[in-house]
């Protein structure tokens, strides 16, 4: 549990933190006190209306945690001797097997490109303003 715990507790506090900064900004906004004053239900004001503004600079931030949180995974696999990926780069490292440090490499590389694509896909979800013509 404390592996998952030092893995998570950070990201989860600055999601936490944007996604109430941005709720806080976006409920402030003239359209949703406009939504108020057509007496919409206040779950839909807050969640359709607000929740989906503050959603797109929190997307962004979670897809750039996601590499992070492989660099972290490497360290926190080496001090608590789990076996997996990051434990398996540091041992081909120090074995100098150049063909896995490689694919290793391009396997996270491939992670992060991937990550990158489904946020980008999910601005268009999130916001359909973003969406291309």
């Amino acid at each position: 549990m404390l592996p998952g715990l030092i893995l998570g507790i950070r990201q989860v506090a600055i999601i936490s933190r944007l996604v109430r900064a941005g709720m806080l900004d976006a409920l402030g906004e003239d359209y949703v006190q406009t939504a108020r004053s057509k007496g919409l239900a206040e779950s839909i004001v807050v969640y359709k209306h607000a929740l989906r503004n503050a959603m797109i600079p929190t997307v962004t931030i979670f897809g750039l945690q996601i590499p992070e949180m492989l660099s972290l995974s490497v360290i926190i696999e080496t001090v608590f001797a789990w076996p997996g990926m990051g434990r398996m780069l540091v041992d081909a490292v120090l074995k100098r097997d150049y063909t896995l440090v490689q694919g290793t490499v391009l396997l996270y590389a491939l992670i992060v490109v991937i990550i990158n694509l489904v946020v980008d896909l999910l601005y268009a979800t999130i916001d359909p303003r973003i969406r291309r013509q």
